[in-house]
């Protein structure tokens, strides 16, 4: 597994054994700890004001959120949502880098949009896992 990436977030990168979509669901609904922000932030190398943006967390709410160290059920899923993203790029393009910097880049497949701005939605992170999908599998896109 690359950059040593754990918990809930590492599981979603390279052939880490998946957490049940039960205890997955029991956990974001009790809220992610603190911490898996934090995995998502390094796996992301995203600076946290420019990737609590992107999960829309306020700059106040992140401040409470990291004094509280829980994030909320929303917030939460967000994480997930996301690391889901990276593990399946990842899959896709051969390891963590490349993801990184595919999902940053402005993609024809999502009207020249970056992956990470597009999935600020679920609808939206359907798209792109639509899309690395036809990458994957040949299709132009």
């Amino acid at each position: 597994m690359e950059l040593g990436i754990t918990g809930i977030v590492g599981q979603f990168i390279g052939a880490r054994p998946k957490t049940g979509a039960g205890a997955l669901i029991r956990t974001v609904l009790a809220g992610l700890p603190f911490g898996e922000l934090l995995r998502l932030r390094e796996l992301l190398g995203l600076p946290l004001d420019q990737l609590a943006e992107k999960l829309n967390i306020s700059r106040a709410t992140l401040h409470r959120r990291k004094h509280a160290g829980r994030l909320d059920e929303g917030e939460s899923d967000r994480v997930v949502r996301y690391a889901r993203l990276v593990g399946k790029a990842a899959d896709v393009f051969g390891g963590v880098e490349a993801a990184r910097e595919w999902l940053q880049f402005p993609q024809f497949g999502l009207g020249n949009i970056a992956p990470l701005d597009y999935a600020r939605t679920e609808v939206g992170a359907r798209e792109v896992e639509n899309l690395l999908g036809r990458i994957d599998h040949g299709v132009y896109s």
